[in-house]
């Protein structure tokens, strides 16, 4: 089956600290994977390692079986939202717009067509009623749901999420696990950063384990065994006692 991602022998430092040591995975095609881990673990550095936006030791990163640069235009990133400046003066429905950009010819601006399919991804999040609006007047769950209207207006086949559900409502939560999940049924690829393990089963196909080194990949069930989670959480064990495990 063909890979999405095929990561081999990643290094990653800052300031001289190992941030990621050796991870070594490969995600096929069609799943709904989910990266899971302690504060601290590398899992947002690990998504823009295969984003190509820092800088790695070595390793190497493929995205559908060719280097990064050669298939930006078939990703899409949501980055975490406290990373993003709300500030800025711009409406919903042109903060949406910019994910029809790459699909663009140099210098080129968005036309009719653009504009169209940008109204249709609003529509698809049920965000089209708050197209005139400033970005930074929504709620941070209308937020996420703008910046996933702004991917799917990419049409890419490979979807990366850095902590989407953090500090949003359950509707929008409950929508956006929900257009994941349609784009897996069409062959789409996403790969999220999580942190609830309570909910991981239900939201992914696989989960990819990591503690700065790749401690378990695979499905849910096979990956959250007692003898996995203990390694990867050390002693921030107390939590167990309150989490959903799999049976």
């Amino acid at each position: 089956m063909k890979n999405s991602i095929q990561i081999r022998h990643l290094y990653v430092s800052y300031d001289g600290q190992n941030v990621l040591n050796n991870i070594d995975f490969e995600i096929t095609k069609g799943k709904l994977v989910g990266i899971i881990g302690p504060n601290g673990a590398g899992k947002s550095t690990l998504m823009k390692a295969m984003l190509g936006l820092v800088q790695t030791d070595k390793g190497e990163i493929s995205i559908f079986n060719k280097q990064i640069k050669e298939n930006r235009k078939k990703t899409a990133y949501v980055p975490q939202r406290a990373t993003i400046d709300w500030d800025f003066p711009i409406t919903v429905k042109d903060t949406v717009l910019i994910g029809t950009y790459p699909s663009l010819g140099i210098l080129k601006r968005p036309g009719r067509k653009e504009k169209e399919w940008a109204l249709e991804c609003l529509a698809k999040v049920d965000m089209l009623s708050f197209k005139d609006r400033q970005i930074g007047e929504l709620s941070g769950g209308q937020q996420q749901r703008v910046f996933l209207a702004r991917a799917l207006a990419q049409k890419v086949d490979l979807f990366l999420l850095d902590e989407p559900f953090v500090g949003i409502d359950a509707t929008s939560e409950e929508m956006i696990i929900k257009i994941l999940k349609e784009l897996r049924s069409e062959g789409k690829t996403i790969i999220v950063v999580h942190h609830d393990l309570s909910k991981a089963e239900k939201y992914f196909d696989e989960v990819l384990l990591l503690n700065k080194e790749l401690i378990a990949y695979g499905p849910v069930r096979d990956v959250f065994i007692p003898k996995t989670i203990a390694k990867a959480y050390g002693g921030q064990l107390s939590f167990l006692e309150d989490m959903v495990m799999p049976t």
